[in-house]
């Protein structure tokens, strides 16, 4: 029997195309959406407990408004969501001990077909100054530029 963590998250955004999407998501979740309709696709998740939909619209994606994330609580489970994403060939930023929001952390980040970037981080410490890209006040922590195959590349290259 599958289990359910309430509460869950629920997020719902516009996509450009929804088969784009439900791949992506399918191999970034490692699941197959639990609904889908011809502009639609819905995802539910244990770990992390989310209900996540999306919805194809004609309306323009801006992608830079927002970014989501998945903290892990190991570096393990860190490095296999990162093999996924890699043996995938999703476009990936790896980040080591950044200094980001105020806590040093290892991370990687996903880009989604229209632009959406997920974070993936394990939470080290908290520490009282950001990285100098970081310094100034409102900066975004989400990289630049994606499809980084380095895993030494640095924060918001």
């Amino acid at each position: 029997m599958e289990t359910t963590t309430f509460p869950r998250v629920h997020a719902s955004y516009y996509v450009s195309n929804i088969e784009n999407t439900i791949a992506f998501y399918s191999k970034f979740f490692e699941k197959e959406p639990v609904k889908t309709k011809k502009d639609y696709a819905k995802f539910l998740l244990d770990a992390p407990s989310l209900n996540i939909s999306f919805i194809q619209s004609p309306k323009p994606v801006k992608p830079d408004f927002i970014h989501f994330g998945i903290e892990v609580n190991d570096p393990e489970e860190l490095k296999r969501r990162l093999g996924n994403a890699m043996h995938h060939d999703l476009p990936i930023d790896v980040e080591k001990e950044v200094k980001c929001c105020y806590a040093k952390q290892d991370k990687f980040w996903v880009t989604d077909p229209d632009g959406y970037k997920w974070e993936v981080y394990q939470f080290m410490e908290d520490v009282e100054e950001n990285d100098e890209k970081h310094a100034e006040e409102g900066a975004c922590c989400a990289p630049e530029s994606s499809a980084v195959e380095d895993e030494s590349a640095s924060c918001c290259a």
